[in-house]
Order: structure tokens, then C-alpha cells, then sequence
């Protein structure tokens, strides 16, 4: 079959498409003949070597897949050969096949289609994650989202908008600033004509977000970590500038709020019956056009590096998809 495979760690032009052989099942996997993947930044860093686990070399980057059943282990009872799955994998996702334990794999409703399925499950299911376990994030309360037009950002706006928040979308143009208030933001921050924290404090009357999601880092996470109200929660969800910020943490003393991590790949893996209960809201808003999938851009198998490249230049307005 083919592959995206990575030799060693370093630039994303070092990725191959080769020929290789079909993966083995385990008793507890499927194996999943891939219709599209979603490509998510976490698989650039992996490439590179940045991300905070490295796994062995050479491996197939990838984390969300859907297509279908090719082949199920001994010991799986919930899903049978030629139904349609979605699936978190971790890596092994940008490939023709790939097999997933099957505890991360559920059956797909056939009103969702298999390349919105796999634009669904790493950005909406981490935001969701981030804002409902970890936030905790109720009615009422004001959610700031970096980053609002990418992928798990503008996730981060609709989800906010189904639980009820007043969402203030951060960008750098007016046309994400739009797109993100399409999609429910009540009111948008260009970074690069105004004042962060200032404009925060400004449309908070001075208390400041109860809750951030924050994928940006650098500059962005410092002016957040200043514009937090009492008891708020700032997520740390990302680093899509490239910049691992510092906290000056005296800020949490004096300001009574909380930072709180995100890693949603390994809560899928902790507590797969939360995300199991997740993913079941997640398809019922879908349903309820509560959130929407827009898909930025399709590339093929072959287009990995392209896709990847376009994704890192932070060009992306929503996701970015390999069809195979």
C-alpha cells in the first residue's frame, strides 16, 4: 500500500510516498481502509521532531482517519468488516490503510461524510475536550479563541456558541476576523491593529476572559495570560507560532485564575468512554448544525508535504484534508 513514511526527523520536504507493506492487526485493532485524513498541525511537529513525543523513526504521521472496516481483531465486538468508521491513530493516519485500536474507532452515521468525518474528529473533539472537561466552560461566561480562523480555533467558536458563551474571536486579518463571525463569534480582535489585552479588558468592562483557548503561543499567550478575570481558566491548547511562551506565574497568584493543559490525544487513550460520550455530542450538534466542518483545501496522498507546508504557513481557514 502507500504511505507517507518520515526516515528521520527534519523538514517536511524530507517526507516520502513509498510503497509499504499492509499493517498487522493486533486482536484488539481494525484495520481501516483510509478514505480521507485530516491533516493537523501536531503531524508537522511530529515530522520535525518538535512535538513533546517522538516516536520511533521511520514512522507514517496521520491522527484522524475515516473510511472503512477492512479487517477487525479477535477480541473486537463493536464493529464489523465494510462499516464506516472515524478513528484517532496517532500517528499512521496519511497511508491507503491503517490499523487503530479499536476502542478509538466508532461507526460513522451516514449523514456525515467520510472527508467532513475526518475534519471532525482532532479539531472539534479537542476543543470540545478543552471547553467542556478541562474548562469547564458554562453559560454566560466569556471565551476568547486564538487563532479563530484555523481549524481547532474556529471549532473552538461553534462549540463555545452550543454551550452557551459570549465568544470573542482573536485573528490576524478582517477576512479570518469574518469567517470566524460567521460561525458564531460575537465580536473579533485583528492582533495586528490592536491592543490584546487591552481590547480584551475593553470588551470584558475591565474583568477580563473567564476562559481562553490558546493555540497561538508566544506573543499571544503573554498578552492572555494578562487579561484573565478572577477564577478564570487559560487553556494551553498549542503553539502554532512556534513559540513555547513562559508564565510568569506570580500572574495566577495575584489574578486567581488557572492554566490548565490540553492533550487530547492522550485523553482519548485515558478515558476512551469520555470520548466515546463526546464524540456522541459532537455528531449530535453536527446533525443539529450546531458545528460545522469547512473544509480549506483537499490534497492528494501524494500532495502531503504541500498540505503540510500550507498549514504551517498559518494560510489555513478552517482544515485541510488528504483524500486518498
Amino acid at each position: 500500500m502507500k504511505a507517507v513514511v518520515c526516515h528521520d526527523f527534519g523538514p517536511l520536504t524530507d517526507l516520502k510516498v513509498e510503497e509499504i507493506a499492509i499493517p498487522e492487526i493486533k486482536p484488539e485493532q481494525v484495520l481501516i481502509e483510509v478514505e480521507a485524513a485530516g491533516v493537523n498541525f501536531p503531524d508537522a511537529l511530529l515530522v520535525q521532531g518538535l512535538y513533546q513525543i517522538q516516536p520511533e523513526t521511520p514512522f507514517t504521521p496521520g491522527c484522524e482517519v475515516a473510511g472503512k472496516v477492512v479487517k477487525v481483531g479477535d477480541r473486537v465486538t463493536h464493529l464489523t468488516p465494510g462499516q464506516r468508521v472515524v478513528g484517532v491513530c496517532q500517528i499512521g493516519g496519511y497511508a491507503e490503510q491503517v490499523a487503530i485500536n479499536a476502542a478509538q474507532v466508532m461507526p460513522l452515521p451516514d449523514f456525515i461524510p467520510s472527508e467532513e468525518a475526518a475534519a471532525l474528529v482532532t479539531a472539534h473533539a479537542t476543543a470540545h475536550h478543552a471547553l467542556k472537561q478541562r474548562a469547564q466552560l458554562q453559560a454566560g461566561e466569556t471565551l476568547v479563541v486564538t487563532g479563530a480562523a484555523g481549524g481547532t480555533g474556529l471549532a473552538a467558536v461553534q462549540i463555545g456558541k452550543a454551550m452557551g458563551a459570549r465568544v470573542i474571536a482573536v485573528c490576524s486579518s478582517a477576512q479570518k476576523l469574518e469567517l470566524a463571525k460567521q460561525h458564531g463569534a460575537d465580536e473579533g480582535i485583528n492582533y495586528t491593529e490592536e491592543d490584546l489585552k487591552e481590547t480584551v479588558k475593553s470588551l470584558t468592562d475591565g474583568n477580563g476572559a473567564d476562559v481562553v483557548y490558546e493555540c497561538v503561543g508566544g506573543d499571544s499567550f503573554d498578552a492572555m495570560s494578562r487579561a484573565m478575570a478572577w477564577g478564570g481558566r487559560l487553556l494551553v491548547v498549542g503553539f502554532a507560532s512556534g513559540q513555547i511562551p513562559r508564565l510568569p506565574v506570580n500572574l495566577t497568584l495575584v489574578k486567581g485564575y488557572s492554566v490548565v493543559g490540553v492533550f487530547w490525544g492522550v485523553f482519548t487513550q485515558k478515558q476512551p468512554d469520555v470520548f466515546a460520550s463526546n464524540m456522541k455530542e459532537l455528531m449530535h450538534w453536527y446533525q443539529q448544525e450546531q458545528v460545522k466542518v469547512v473544509i480549506d483545501k483537499r490534497f492528494s496522498l501524494d500532495e502531503a508535504t504541500q498540505a503540510l507546508q500550507y498549514m504551517t504557513d498559518r494560510k489555513v481557514k478552517g482544515k485541510v484534508i488528504l483524500t486518498m
